[in-house]
Formats: C-alpha cells, sequence, structure tokens
C-alpha cells in the first residue's frame, strides 16, 4: 500500500518545465493536461503525481529508484473512477500485479491511495448480482 499528500501548487514551477512533465506523465495524461486551464489542470497534475508516488510507494520504490512515473499510467474507468495501468518499468516492477487506486481533492490539499493485489485477486465487476448473492450464500453455510 501506498500514500501521498501534497498541496496543489507545490508542482507549479516543475509543471512548467518540459523534461518534468515528459518524465512523470504519460503521454495521454500530458495531453489531457493541455485541454485544461487553470486550478483544473493544477488539480489534474497534482493529482495524478500524487498517485503515481502512492503506486511508487506501494511497488516497495521511491521516485529515482528504476520505475519512471511516466510508465504508471492514471486514467479513468468506465464509470468514471481513476485507473492504473503499469507499463514499461513499472509493469517490470510489478508482474502478475494491478493496482488499485484512488485520488481526492480538498482545498488546495490533494492525496492518493495505491494498493496493489494479484491479478486473480481482482474483484470483477461482470459478475451478475445472483451469483454473487448465491457464493455468499455458499460461504456462510461452509463456515457455519
Amino acid at each position: 500500500m501506498g500514500l501521498d499528500l501534497l498541496d496543489r501548487t507545490e508542482l507549479d514551477r516543475l509543471t512548467t518545465r518540459r523534461w518534468f512533465l515528459r518524465y512523470c506523465y504519460a503521454p495521454e495524461e500530458i495531453e489531457r493536461a493541455h485541454r485544461l486551464t487553470g486550478r483544473r489542470r493544477q488539480e489534474y497534475l497534482a493529482g495524478r503525481f500524487a498517485a503515481k508516488e502512492a503506486v511508487l510507494k506501494a511497488l516497495g520504490r521511491g521516485l529515482f529508484q528504476g520505475v519512471a512515473p511516466r510508465d504508471i499510467l492514471v486514467g479513468r474507468a468506465a464509470g468514471g473512477a481513476p485507473h492504473v495501468e503499469l507499463r514499461g518499468s513499472a509493469a517490470e516492477a510489478a508482474p502478475g500485479a494491478t493496482v488499485l487506486i484512488s485520488i481526492t481533492h480538498k482545498g488546495d490539499a490533494v492525496a492518493a491511495v495505491a494498493l496493489t493485489v494479484p491479478r486473480d485477486d481482482i474483484p470483477r465487476d461482470d459478475i451478475p448480482r445472483d451469483d454473487i448473492s448465491r457464493t455468499h450464500d455458499k460461504e456462510e453455510r461452509r463456515a457455519s
């Protein structure tokens, strides 16, 4: 598990530098950031950075310890929740793992929590509700 917290303005100076954007953000994230303006762009970049830091911590790495933050894509799932895709050096650091992420903003504070889990342990949203109930009932009977 990894956690990161920062002030949304902490990256203002760095995000004006192209090398920082290219090192920390995937091309898709940079493209999305360029379509945003002002405070929303600042929140977006800070949220993605906090998420990447949390993912690195969940992988047991630091910022300059073999995993490029740009190899951690923080996108959106179909329902709008943040979703992590590990690429390149990040995928190599976590073979067979999936990363779950949560990002929150309140005022100037931005926080992210990441959790790595084995790929087979991820709950599947495509299981019909009836199957979930039957599975739960069977587990309760076995436990009693």
